[in-house]
């Protein structure tokens, strides 16, 4: 009867993780890849987007880059949330309420400069002390990613020219 009963708690343990995790990534379901650049967002999940709109819309994207792009072209659309996955745990976490860490040595995904969000405090600065970078809030990061914006599309269409040159070499 032990057995039976441990089986069973280890299995509704298990199917709680399960189902926790499967809410985590219903929106790389529901937006696999980024609505700008075509990035697989499960393999960013890291620093993958979720805009929601006040009409019931939203958007999947792979990084805050992509987010700048969306919020300056959706003028007339209210965002109603917005999501950053959490540089640790990989979940969705509230953006605005966030401790993001831009700069540092950490590689930044679409971006000469790192945008990295954290869901508590301690976390942020934890990878500070390892990376470098500085502890900043939502809005320092998107006016950051605003500043970045001409340097990092130029930055990723001279990528994307190199790869286009490399797939004609082979």
């Amino acid at each position: 009867m032990k057995k039976l009963v441990l089986f069973c708690t280890l299995l509704l343990a298990g199917a709680a993780t399960l189902a926790v995790a499967m809410e985590q990534m219903a929106d790389i379901a529901k937006h696999p890849s980024c609505a700008y650049c075509g990035m697989d967002r499960q393999k960013f999940a890291q620093s993958r987007m979720e805009i929601d709109y006040a009409n019931g819309g939203s958007v999947g994207l792979c990084s805050l880059h992509c987010a700048a792009l969306e919020l300056a072209n959706q003028m007339d659309k209210m965002p109603e949330a917005i999501k950053v996955g959490d540089h640790n745990s990989k979940e969705l976490i509230d953006a605005e309420q966030a401790a993001w860490v831009m700069g540092g040595s950490a590689k930044g995904v679409m971006t000469g400069r790192a945008k990295w969000a954290f869901a508590d405090k301690a976390a942020a600065e934890k990878f500070i002390v390892a990376n470098g970078g500085e502890l900043v809030d939502f809005e320092a990061a998107v006016n950051g990613a605003y500043q970045d914006m001409y340097q990092d599309t130029r930055m990723i269409r001279m990528k994307r020219q190199e790869m286009k040159k490399m797939k004609g070499k082979m």
